[in-house]
Formats: C-alpha cells, structure tokens, sequence
C-alpha cells in the first residue's frame, strides 16, 4: 500500500537517524552529510528539508538516542517508591544497560557525539540543551520523593541528579570498556545511594 505523505516524511526521518547513527559512530567529526544521505537512501536534500541542517540531525539523534533509555527508567521508578529505593533501581537499570550486546557500539556513538560537539561551537550548546533537559526528566523523577521523613525538593532532586548522571556515566563506561568488571548491580546501587548525602541534597 503506498504511504502517505506524512508516514513517507516519518520513513524518511527514521531513515537519516538510523544511517547517522552508524556513520557518526564509525567517522566521529569526520561524517559526511552526504554519506549519511545516501546510507539512508536519500539525499541531502532530505535532511535539510526534515531537519534543516546536520547539526540539527545531530541534535534530533541525541534525543532519539536519550528518549528511549529515560523512557526505561521512568518505567522502572514508579510514583509511590522512596528516594533511597529509587536511585537504587535507577542505578541497578542503568548497570544492566551494560550487558546490552551493543553496549560498546552505543559507547562508541556517545563518544563520537562529544568529539562532535567540542568541534563545533554551534554544536556544543544545542547538545547540552539536549542533555540538560533529559536530565530535567530524571529531577522530575525524584522530587517529591520521601527522604528522611521529608519530601525531596526540585532544588536537592535536581543536585542528586546532576551527581547521578555522572557517576552512572562513568561506572558503566569503565563496565563497558571491561575496567570495572567486578561492578555488579549491588555495587552501582551501592555508590548511587552513598550520594544520598546533606553535602550532595544542600538546603532545602
């Protein structure tokens, strides 16, 4: 049955991500726009006309790429759990990310993005724009949550979080590129939960 005009646009875009993505993840800064294209199927035309520029394919893949792993974490978070619980879910979520058969090949592609955004300083600030607001999901995920008797605040959900997404980050690239082998669920969960601190949280 032929497509319409919006599922081909939506075919299209799924196209373009899916190729720079692979192309991105191979040639870091050095992919071409017109490699990708033609990846996918397509010319560059399309992605202009789909995302009006390759760093604005670049940003549309970061959010393709973080929308689906935050997704995950909100489903295994549920509203009701304390803070203490939670982050020692979120952490254990996010060292079984590790054992994804792909873990090196999403490695690689993340590393490859940053490489991307220190060369480019009209990249730079769009990607963290990207990052910050995902990392905006995972504060809401935490505030309100019970603590000690008392509900976190936006403002210590948001400080434990900045802390968590780094520690994750870094755990599970050292577990990915086999340096932390012996870091096992229990021990992400571990680390996550030692930040539950009042110097990490700060005032209310």
């Amino acid at each position: 049955m032929r497509k319409t005009r919006t599922e081909a646009k939506e075919h299209n875009r799924r196209a373009l991500l899916a190729a720079a993505r692979l192309i991105v993840a191979r040639d870091g800064h050095r992919a071409k726009l017109e490699e990708i294209a033609e990846q996918a199927g397509l010319t560059t035309g399309a992605v202009y006309s789909l995302f009006g520029s390759k760093n604005g394919l670049l940003i549309a893949l970061v959010t393709d790429y973080l929308t689906p792993h935050y997704g995950g974490i909100e489903q295994t978070v549920p509203d009701g759990m304390g803070l203490v619980e939670a982050v020692e879910v979120f952490a254990r979520h996010y060292r079984s990310l590790c054992d994804d058969p792909d873990a090196l090949r999403h490695l690689s592609f993340e590393i490859s993005l940053q490489d991307l955004a220190l060369r480019d300083p009209e990249l730079a600030p769009r990607l963290a724009a990207s990052v910050r607001a995902h990392e905006e999901r995972l504060t809401a995920l935490l505030s309100g949550r019970v603590h000690d008797g008392s509900a976190v605040t936006p403002r210590q959900a948001q400080r434990l979080a900045t802390a968590l997404r780094a520690l994750m980050v870094g755990l599970s690239q050292g577990v990915t590129l086999g340096l932390a082998d012996a870091a096992s669920g229990d021990y992400f969960a571990a680390t996550a939960r030692a930040l539950i601190t009042p110097d990490v949280l700060g005032p209310p």
